[in-house]
């Protein structure tokens, strides 16, 4: 259903003078049947009663806002825009999420007012940029992993009459939308860096990850998330991960594992620049000729100097006062 504007409608203050004219006429007319002519009471009383049904057609609408009017039960078209307007005053707006309040945008609060003891909610819809922070979840990665992830989704709704007529309730809908298209794109990435994990779907392993190609998996998300929302007439602006944690279950586990390889790749990276510290130490002892070292000599020169460079706290030495031999 394609949206029909009544931006043209703009004629609220006019018909509200008209109306008041119509009451003024009609309690004049009202006075002078009552002394003179007994006939123009009738005419009185249904004046007044035209102008109070003319009433409900005055509409008034602030900046970003919108109203779906339907006329015995078709939809006829949408104000939009602020402004006093004038429209059949048999029409009834429509706006099944009306009640409905999501977790940032506050939008129903705003449009809420008291009316004997009771709360009324406004069928306008709001055309402002809002946002939904949906709660944390938890879903499996490509790998297995039970993952903690949450999302922020900036919105805008852009066609009044998809939103209204395609869908139940469009804010309900964008938030389940938002639930399954999330889980979609997490299990197709590891949490962290894995080998063999294809993540882009070309058939080749890469690196992709949640934690690191945070960037790539919040635009896919939000890709993803349009693509399912398009009918209801909504605009994602931007999707962007708020929270991302391994479960609790896992989580200790998963962080020992992390120290542990940082802990290999320390160490490996000590033994490397030991090794090297070694060879030059020889090189240079055989270039000046400081000292004559056979294989025996060397091969103890080269584990005392690896455990002095490679150990967690500092050597000891035991210096010879006698002979090398």
């Amino acid at each position: 259903m394609d949206e029909i504007n009544l931006n043209k409608q703009k004629n609220g203050m006019m018909m509200l003078l008209v109306i008041i004219a119509m009451c003024v006429f009609s309690v004049i007319t009202f006075i002078r049947g009552a002394a003179y002519n007994p006939l123009l009471i009738p005419l009185a009383i249904l004046i007044f009663t035209a102008a109070m049904i003319m009433i409900a057609g005055l509409k008034v609408l602030k900046p970003q806002e919108a109203l779906v009017l339907t006329l015995f039960g078709k939809y006829i078209g949408t104000l939009k825009g602020e402004g006093f307007y004038f429209v059949n005053p048999f029409c009834s707006a429509v706006n099944p999420a009306a009640g409905t309040e999501l977790s940032q945008s506050n939008d129903v609060k705003a449009h809420a007012f008291l009316k004997e003891g009771t709360v009324q909610l406004s069928k306008k819809i709001s055309l402002k940029v809002m946002t939904l922070n949906n709660a944390k979840q938890k879903i499996n990665d490509v790998l297995g992993n039970p993952v903690e992830i949450g999302i922020a989704v900036t919105w805008e709704v852009v066609d009044t009459a998809k939103a209204v007529f395609n869908v139940d309730n469009y804010k309900e809908f964008l938030s389940l939308m938002c639930d399954t298209a999330l889980r979609d794109i997490v299990r197709i990435y590891p949490y962290d860096i894995a080998p063999n994990v294809d993540t882009t779907g070309d058939g080749l392993a890469d690196d992709g990850s949640l934690r690191g190609s945070s960037n790539l998996v919040a635009e896919r998300i939000k890709e993803e998330i349009q693509s399912r929302v398009d009918q209801a007439g909504i605009h994602i602006i931007d999707a962007r991960i708020t929270y991302l944690a391994y479960a609790p279950e896992i989580a200790a586990v998963m962080l020992q594992r992390q120290q542990a390889s940082a802990i290999i790749d320390a160490r490996k990276m000590i033994v490397d620049g030991a090794v090297g510290m070694v060879e030059m130490a020889l090189d240079r002892l055989k270039e000046n000729n400081t000292v004559e070292l056979d294989e025996e000599r060397k091969a103890a020169m080269v584990s005392n100097l690896l455990v002095v460079l490679c150990g967690n706290h500092d050597a000891q030495p035991v210096v010879n006062s006698g002979s090398l031999y």
